[in-house]
C-alpha cells in the first residue's frame, strides 16, 4: 500500500470512523457510569469486531450486498433495532445509577461482548467496512500484507479515538453529580447512536 493510500485511509477514518455515533456514545457512556479502565473493554470489543469486517471487505462478501440487497436491508434493520435498543437503555437510565454502581462495573466479559456485539450491529460499520474499505485494497498486491497494515492501523486509530472518548468522558464525572444534567446527555447521547444507525442504514440503501 502506497504510502498516500495509507495516509488517505487514516484520514477517512479520522473523520468518519471516529464521529460521535453508536460505538464513540458506548465507550462514553460505559466511561461516564463505570469509569476509564471499564470503559476500555468495549473499545477492545469495538476492536475486536473490526477483524470480522476487514476480513469481510477484504474477502469481497461486502459486494453480497448488491446481489443479495434485501438479505442485507435485513441485516441492517436488524443492527438498527439492536442499536434503538442500546439508545433506549441509555436514554431512560437512571441519572443516579451511576453513583450508585461507579466501582460496581458489570462482569469484563460482558462489556467485552456489548463492544462487539454493536459494532458487528453497526450500520456505521457496514458503510465505513463495506462501501469504502475495499477502495483502499489492490487486487495487484499481496492481500495478507494489505489485510495486516489496515487491520494494525484501524485498530490503533481506533483504540487511541476510543480511549480519548473515554478519558474525556471521565473528566467530565464531577459535572454529572447534576442529575439533571445526566439526564440531558444521556438522552442527547442516545439521540446521536441512534440518529447515526438511521443515516447509515438510508446511506447504504441508497447506493445498493
Amino acid at each position: 500500500m502506497d504510502i498516500a493510500v495509507w495516509l488517505a485511509l487514516v484520514g477517512m477514518f479520522f473523520a468518519g470512523g471516529l464521529t460521535p455515533g453508536p460505538a464513540v456514545m458506548l465507550v462514553m457512556s460505559s466511561s461516564l457510569r463505570y469509569g476509564l479502565q471499564p470503559a476500555l473493554l468495549p473499545a477492545i470489543g469495538i476492536s475486536t469486531a473490526n477483524v470480522v469486517w476487514i476480513l469481510l471487505a477484504a474477502s469481497g462478501t461486502a459486494a453480497l450486498a448488491t446481489a443479495f440487497p434485501m438479505v442485507f436491508l435485513g441485516l441492517k434493520i436488524a443492527g438498527l433495532c439492536f442499536i434503538a435498543w442500546l439508545a433506549w437503555s441509555l436514554a431512560t437510565a437512571d441519572p443516579n445509577q451511576k453513583r450508585a454502581s461507579a466501582n460496581k462495573a458489570p462482569p469484563r466479559a460482558h462489556l467485552f461482548a456489548k463492544g462487539v456485539g454493536l459494532q458487528l450491529a453497526n450500520p456505521n460499520a457496514l458503510v465505513f467496512f463495506g462501501l469504502l474499505l475495499p477502495q483502499f485494497i489492490d487486487g495487484d498486491r499481496s492481500l495478507s500484507q494489505q489485510i495486516a497494515l489496515i487491520l494494525a492501523t484501524i485498530t490503533v486509530t481506533e483504540m487511541l479515538g476510543l480511549t480519548v472518548y473515554a478519558w474525556l468522558a471521565d473528566t467530565m464525572n464531577q459535572r454529572f453529580q447534576s442529575e439533571s444534567f445526566s439526564r440531558r446527555f444521556n438522552r442527547l447521547a442516545a439521540a446521536l447512536m441512534l440518529g447515526s444507525a438511521i443515516i447509515a442504514v438510508w446511506a447504504t440503501s441508497s447506493a445498493s
